[in-house]
Parts: C-alpha cells; sequence; structure tokens
C-alpha cells in the first residue's frame, strides 16, 4: 500500500488545502485512477504552528513522476471535493534527489500494540519488551506512519494473541513492513509481493536490516500471480494492504489460496469502500470479524472461507 511518499522518480506535486473529508475524497481519486508506481497521495492534517493554518484545515497532496495533465488533475479534484477546491490547486516541481530523505525525515516512531515501527535515527526507541521493526522508505513506500499499515499491525497483533498462524503471504507488500512484522513475532516463513519491482527490493534490504531474511521472501508479482506466492499455501493469514478496486479483483484467487477457517486482513480502505469489498468477499464465503478504523481508514479482518484443507 502507498503511504503518501512519492513514487519512483517522482518529479511532479500537488497540492491543495481543503476540509479533512475533502482531502480524503482527493487521495483516495488519486490512488484510484493513477498507476500506483507512478503516481502517489496523501491526506493530512496541519500542523497548529504550520503558518496561516486554521482550525480543521487540512492538505491533499500528490506527487507524480511524470509532468501530469493539469486540467485533467482539476477535474478528478472537482469530482471529488468541488470547483472552489480545485480553483485552489498549487503545482510545483519536486527535486529528485531531496524527497527520500523529507518523506523520512523526523518522522516518529510508530506503536501498533508490540509491534514499533521506527527508523535508523530511532533505534534506542524500542522497549525491551518490543517487536521493533526499522523501516526504511528507499524507494518504495510503507514506513507504519499510515492508518492502513498501523491498522494491519494492530490487527495482527490481536491475531498474535488468540492463535499462531502457520503459513503466511503479503500481497501488495511495499517495504515489507507487515511481512517483516509477521517474521519477527513468529520466526516463519512469509512470502511477500509487490507489483513494483522497486519495493519488493527494498522488502528484501529490510528484511536483512531486521535480520529476519531466512523467513522474508519477497517476489515480483501482480496479487497473487506468482508461482512461489501459489505454492506456499494454503495460507492461514493473508495480508493484503492495497486499494479497493484490486481487492475485490483478487478475492477469488485469495479464496483459493486461503484455508478453511483463515484469517484474511484486509486495507487500503475508505469507509464508503467497505461494502463492496465484503460483498467481493462474501461470495468467497469469508464474512467480518473484525474492524479498525484510523485516520478514515479502514483495516478489516474477514475469515471462515477458504477453499483449501488445513495442512
Amino acid at each position: 500500500m502507498l503511504e503518501g511518499l512519492p513514487p519512483n522518480n517522482a518529479t511532479h506535486r500537488m497540492s491543495v488545502r481543503c476540509t479533512e473529508s475533502e482531502a480524503l475524497a482527493i487521495a483516495n481519486l488519486v490512488f484510484e485512477m493513477f498507476d500506483p508506481t507512478e503516481a502517489a497521495a496523501s491526506a493530512f492534517e496541519l500542523e497548529p504552528h504550520t503558518r496561516d493554518w486554521t482550525t480543521g484545515e487540512w492538505i491533499a497532496e500528490a506527487f507524480f513522476g511524470f509532468d501530469p495533465d493539469e486540467d485533467y488533475v482539476r477535474s478528478l479534484v472537482t469530482s471529488a471535493a468541488g470547483e472552489a477546491v480545485a480553483a485552489k490547486i498549487e503545482f510545483s516541481r519536486v527535486e529528485q534527489k531531496d524527497w527520500v530523505a523529507a518523506s523520512i525525515e523526523g518522522l516518529d516512531p510508530v506503536r501498533a500494540g508490540r509491534f514499533l515501527v521506527h527508523g535508523s535515527h530511532d533505534r534506542a526507541a524500542p522497549r525491551s519488551n518490543d517487536i521493533a521493526l526499522e523501516i526504511e522508505a528507499a524507494l518504495a513506500f510503507g514506513t507504519g506512519h499510515h492508518g492502513t499499515t498501523r491498522g494491519c499491525l494492530l490487527m495482527l497483533d490481536w491475531i498474535l494473541k488468540r492463535r499462531r498462524p502457520y503459513a503466511i503471504c503479503d500481497v501488495g507488500t511495499g517495504t515489507g513492513v507487515l511481512a517483516i512484522a509477521a517474521a519477527k513475532a513468529l520466526r516463519q516463513k512469509v512470502i511477500c509481493g509487490d507489483i513494483d519491482p522497486v519495493s519488493v527490493e527494498a522488502a528484501r534490504s529490510n528484511a536483512i536490516l531486521n535480520g529476519v531474511a531466512p523467513w522474508v521472501f519477497p517476489v515480483v508479482a501482480p496479487g497473487l500471480e506468482h508461482p512461489a506466492m501459489r505454492n506456499g499455501g494454503p495460507y492461514d493469514l493473508i495480508f493484503a494492504n492495497i486499494l479497493a478496486r484490486p481487492l475485490r479483483a483478487i478475492a477469488p484467487s485469495i479464496g483459493r489460496a486461503a484455508c478453511s477457517g483463515a484469517d484474511i486482513v484486509l486495507s487500503g480502505l475508505l469507509a464508503r469502500d467497505v461494502p463492496g469489498v465484503l460483498s467481493a468477499y462474501a461470495a468467497q464465503g469469508f464474512a467480518l470479524a473484525r474492524r479498525i478504523d484510523i485516520d478514515g481508514w479502514a483495516t478489516l479482518l474477514v475469515r471462515d472461507g477458504g477453499a483449501a484443507q488445513r495442512r
């Protein structure tokens, strides 16, 4: 899942100040309408010390790895938030050499149950009983600061208090944070895939950094379409932290890869996306077991479906 960091070789930026609901709608539409390897979006609230800040003011941003059609982007923003918001859009160039450092500089550690996600600048932050995950964004996506990733980590923490999964798969792994978290907690093999080769390399590097390379196996794959992912099942725990449209599209393949009673953690969803995604997974025999909402994003735990027999 993209976490609001610019895409590989980002060259252009769009930003606009608006309300929370407008910012989330704009970011979600950018996610849906552009190739995730060429564009990314974020929505965040301005801090009180920001110049010209007003209560409840948010910013929606989009980063592009190409020169975007400004009229088309304005039309998308108009459809999501209205003409008055679209009229306030600002476009600018991005210095490619600076965006990685700027994206992760000063980010505080993120806690999700027993998991603590931090950068190299906060190696002293974890406590003795934490499961520490050192993640650097590099050229991929997933620092743990987005509500979707934190929701997935909280869901994993909840699952681990109740049972020990034995076969794990992470679809759309990004920097590998979820796969690494599961591997650190369980010391078990985790197959993880992403459509972006840069993300796969970042996941591999982060697995080495966290000492779990023997258990984490990143591959380049759309959905579960890789022999390693197909042959690694049946799975009793699957993460899919991507977007609503691909989540619906891969529901049948997840159903085939999951064993009966498997836990399926789905994220990358705004509240309006939840009914459609649940309907797609209900068709595969899955039902909602738990839901976590963070910063306007929903993380779902569905279970009781799956076509494969347990090991």
